[in-house]
Order: C-alpha cells, then sequence, then structure tokens
C-alpha cells in the first residue's frame, strides 16, 4: 500500500508523534494505520504530547551567526543531564540556524521553519520521543543591525548574551555582553526606567531620609542623589564595567566612539517555577508501571 502524504497526517494527528516516525510506522506495517497506531504506542513515539504538560526548566542557550546578524535561543528539557547531550545541543543549535535563516516572526512560524526533511516542531517531537523528556523552544530573538555583533555564553550554556554596537569593534561588543552577562541590566539608559518605578523609588529615598531625621531642605537633594545612583546600577551605560570598576560601561563605550544598538540576554529557566523531585514517589510509579 502506497505511504501517501494525508495517511501519514491522519497517523500525527492521532498519536501527536513526528512527520518522520509515523512514515517509519506506516512503512513497516504496509500502510495499516491501526497496526501503525499500536505499533507507535509500543515505541513511545505517540508520548510527545502526552510530555508537554511536564515542566521543562533545564537546558541551554545557544547563539548562531552569520556576520552582523545572530539569533540567541533558549531551548529547554527536564533534566540537565539531557541538557548536555549532544542530541539535545545538536538540535538547539540547530534551532538557532533555523531562526538565522528564516527570520521567523513568531514561535508558530518557527515551529513551521525548515529543519531537515521536516519542520522545527516535527524534529521537535521525534526528539521527545527519542529522548523521552519533554522538551521545548521557548523564546528566541534575532539581533540585527549596528556595526559589530558580540555574543557571550556563560558556562554550560545556561547564560546568553548577544550585543550590537553603532561603531567600536567586535571584541568591545563581546567585552559588552560579557558585562551584560555578569550584572544582567534591565534597561540601557536611565531615561528608559518608566516613570512609576522612578516615583515609587522616590518615594522610599524620601521616606527614608525622614525617618533618619534629615532637613527638610536636604532632603530634595539627598534624594536626587541616590535616585541617580539607583537608576546607574540599573542601566547598562550607568554600571561599573566588570572589567574595570573604576570606569562604566557608558563611558568604556564613548571612548571608543561606540554606542549599543540593542542587547539581548536569556538565561536558562528564568521565570520557571521548578518542580520539586520527589525521588521516592518516582520509583513508586515505576514500580506500578505508571504512564510518563
Amino acid at each position: 500500500m502506497a505511504i501517501t502524504a494525508a495517511l501519514v497526517k491522519e497517523l500525527r494527528e492521532r498519536t501527536g508523534a513526528g512527520m518522520m516516525d509515523c512514515k517509519k510506522a506506516l512503512t513497516e506495517t504496509g500502510g495499516d494505520i491501526e497496526a501503525a497506531v499500536d505499533l507507535m504506542r509500543k515505541s513511545g513515539a505517540a508520548k510527545a504530547d502526552k510530555k508537554a504538560g511536564r515542566v521543562a526548566a533545564e537546558g541551554a542557550v545557544v547563539v548562531a551567526r552569520d556576520g552582523n546578524r545572530a539569533a540567541i535561543v533558549e531551548v529547554n528539557c527536564e533534566t540537565d543531564f539531557v541538557a548536555k547531550g549532544d542530541q539535545f545541543r545538536d538540535f538547539a543549535n540547530a534551532v538557532a540556524t533555523a531562526v538565522l535563516e528564516s527570520s521567523p516572526a513568531d514561535d508558530a512560524a518557527l515551529a513551521a521553519s525548515p529543519m531537515g526533511q521536516g519542520t522545527v516542531d516535527e524534529v521537535r517531537r521525534e526528539l521527545i520521543a527519542g529522548i523521552g523528556e519533554n522538551i521545548q523552544v521557548r523564546r528566541f530573538s534575532l539581533v540585527e543591525g549596528g556595526d559589530n555583533v558580540g555574543e557571550y555564553i556563560h558556562t554550560n550554556n545556561k547564560i546568553g548574551v548577544v550585543v550590537a554596537l553603532d561603531g567600536g569593534d567586535d571584541g568591545l561588543a563581546r567585552d559588552v555582553a560579557m558585562h551584560v552577562a555578569w550584572n544582567n541590566p534591565p534597561y540601557l539608559r536611565g531615561e528608559d526606567v518608566p516613570a512609576e518605578q522612578v516615583a515609587k523609588e522616590k518615594e522610599i529615598f524620601v521616606d527614608q531620609a525622614r525617618g533618619e531625621g534629615k532637613p527638610e531642605d536636604l532632603i530634595e537633594r539627598i534624594v536626587t542623589g541616590k535616585l541617580r545612583k539607583y537608576l546607574d546600577s540599573i542601566s547598562l551605560l550607568g554600571q561599573p564595567f566588570v572589567k574595570d570598576d573604576k570606569t562604566t560601561v557608558g563611558k568604556l563605550l564613548k571612548s571608543a566612539g561606540a554606542e549599543v544598538a540593542r542587547y539581548v540576554r536569556l538565561e536558562v529557566g528564568e521565570g520557571i517555577e521548578k518542580k520539586q523531585e520527589d525521588f521516592a514517589a518516582e520509583v513508586m510509579a515505576q514500580v506500578r508501571g505508571d504512564s510518563a
């Protein structure tokens, strides 16, 4: 029996497995879709969707470069053991390359982007079936524009940064990326901080000064100084440079005739609530034969 695209599509819809797994199962069963479903259930390929609800807070941040364009991607899995494996790392790097080549507008477009003989999402599902963990492409950014692009990947790919500069050179861009990885500035410059956040901090500083018994005629000056230091501490340009705390990132860039066009920092699992492992319960579940 011919293995048609419609047959593969039907099997994918019924099992949630990847295209290649579906083709293989249909070939082995001579196009018998019911037999193919049974075969995939036995092999575990149909479990991909069942794993989608499991917490995936480990993983890797990877970067793909093409001249002054860079793609930075966070791909998640469930355990650090899998995150360090070649299969997972190869997939993460391939996703970054797909972002660079396809310039997807959103997550859906990335999932449908070409990868190998299928799409990013199809390869992801096949990897889930093979590895047995939930794997998710969590977020990505395409950084382009600027004269020079630098990247920095922290140990074990847990933090990744891409910086694009107008002016300067790749070495300076990498140094700034290293600083961003270390100090995680939420804003580029002090004036980018939302007005309501500034007002809240100012109110706190005023109350602190009055609580310390400072004269009213000095409070405004004291608060202005504290507010300036606060804004410097949360803005990239105002922070002391990681390699030389006697200067700021802003001064470093100015001396090189450079400006930050854009920067992106991704940290694995940031904002994800990790589940607490109960190994005794996990062992008992295996003994009972609970499905994963």
